[in-house]
């Protein structure tokens, strides 16, 4: 479906696409990642966190690789760990992963140098790939904007006129009418985000939403800053 929708059609399906595509956008099949949906969040009073199974393994030198847009990254580039999320901007999981896990993540591993992350687009609806259009658009206020659309996305993501409600949010981020429309009709960027969510699906397997890849592992759902740290802590 993503592949077939024109720019109009990505326009034009704001304003009236159902709410139920934000509660279903976190998997391909329109079901929620069994991984993410099974994994309550880890309470910080209890016990450390045993690391999370992985799931499988890529090859870090592909996965780095140069794709249709350039990567969106912080940190240093030569740190000792690199994480990789692809993510879709209706997803209620990433969603709860940017606002409970990464800020402490960013504290404690990528400001002090010890990780380079890395966030790509994995959309699996037209509002998801607004938001990251608009990310886009947004140049270096990247992280900025989709850090706000996280924090709100049941404002827009899950409402009836998803279109007017991201609008009121761009024009907070400095777009204006006109540069908001001339966003959403940018038919390259659209393609070039479609093509990021085809190769992550072509050739890393990825089918659900957040999907991590911490030095080559695989790992799926939303995790909590202790089961984050399980991981990361040992490639230190």
């Amino acid at each position: 479906m993503l592949r077939s929708l024109s720019r109009r059609t990505v326009l034009s399906t704001l304003a009236v696409a159902p709410a139920a595509a934000f509660l279903a956008a976190c998997s391909d099949s329109g079901e929620e990642a069994k991984a993410a949906d099974a994994k309550p969040a880890t309470d910080s009073t209890t016990t450390a966190a045993v690391a999370p199974e992985s799931t499988g393994t890529v090859d870090m030198a592909e996965l780095l690789k140069p794709g249709a847009l350039p990567d969106k990254s912080m940190g240093k580039a030569d740190a000792p760990v690199t994480v990789v999320e692809y993510a879709s901007m209706t997803c209620p999981h990433c969603a709860h992963f940017a606002e409970t896990t990464f800020p402490e993540m960013k504290t404690k591993y990528i400001d002090t140098g010890k990780v380079r992350y890395i966030l790509r687009e994995f959309p699996f609806d037209p509002r998801a790939e607004a938001g990251f259009m608009l990310a886009r658009c947004a140049d270096d206020n990247y992280f900025p904007m989709v850090d706000v659309l996280f924090k709100q996305q049941q404002t827009w993501a899950a409402a009836d006129n998803a279109k007017e409600a991201l609008l009121q949010i761009a024009k907070l981020a400095g777009f204006t009418q006109e540069t908001f429309n001339a966003c959403l009709t940018n038919q390259k960027l659209l393609d070039q985000i479609r093509s990021v969510q085809r190769r992550g699906a072509d050739e890393f397997k990825i089918d659900s939403t957040p999907t991590f890849f911490i030095n080559g592992k695989t790992y799926k759902g939303a995790m909590s800053i202790e089961e984050v740290s399980a991981i990361i802590d040992p490639l230190l």
